[in-house]
C-alpha cells in the first residue's frame, strides 16, 4: 500500500493498529474464552494511545494557533486542512475501527468486548496528530 507524504509513519501505525484490533476483536467474538483478554488489552491500549495522541495534537495545535486559524473540525477530522488521500487513509482506518468495535460488541453484547467501541479514539487521535503536524490552515488575522 502506498501512503502519501509527509507523515507516512502515521498511516502505517494507524492501519497496523486497525488490522491488529480487527483481528483480535473478531477472534474474541468467535472464541471469547480464548481471545477475549487479548482483545480487551488491544482495545484499551489503542484507546489510551488515542487519548495521548489527541492530547499531543491539541498541544501542537495550541502552539500553531498563534499563526494559524485551527478549528476542531479541521484538526481532528481534516476538514479543509488535509489532502484527500490523508483523510481517506486516516478516517478510513477510523471507520474500520468503529465498524469492527460496534460489530464485535453487537455479536457479544454485555461482555468485555464492548471495550472495542472505544478504539475509534485511536483513529481520531492519529488524524489529529497528523493534521497538527502537517495540516495547512488559514493564517490568523
Amino acid at each position: 500500500m502506498t501512503f502519501p507524504d509527509p507523515g507516512t509513519r502515521f498511516f502505517e501505525f494507524s492501519w497496523a493498529g486497525t488490522v491488529f484490533f480487527a483481528v483480535t476483536a473478531s477472534a474474541a467474538a468467535a472464541s471469547p474464552s480464548t481471545f477475549e483478554l487479548a482483545a480487551v488489552a488491544v482495545s484499551l491500549t489503542l484507546f489510551f494511545i488515542g487519548i495521548v495522541t489527541m492530547l499531543g495534537a491539541f498541544f501542537i495545535a495550541v502552539n500553531r494557533s498563534r499563526v494559524d486559524a485551527i478549528g476542531v473540525g479541521g484538526l481532528y477530522f481534516g476538514a479543509g486542512s488535509t489532502p484527500r488521500a490523508v483523510r481517506w487513509h486516516l478516517l478510513g482506518a477510523t471507520t474500520v475501527q468503529l465498524v469492527a468495535g460496534i460489530g464485535t460488541a453487537s455479536i457479544r453484547p454485555f461482555t468485555p468486548l464492548a471495550s472495542g467501541t472505544l478504539v475509534w479514539i485511536f483513529g481520531i487521535g492519529m488524524m489529529g496528530l497528523w493534521t497538527a503536524c502537517y495540516g495547512e490552515f488559514e493564517p490568523t488575522d
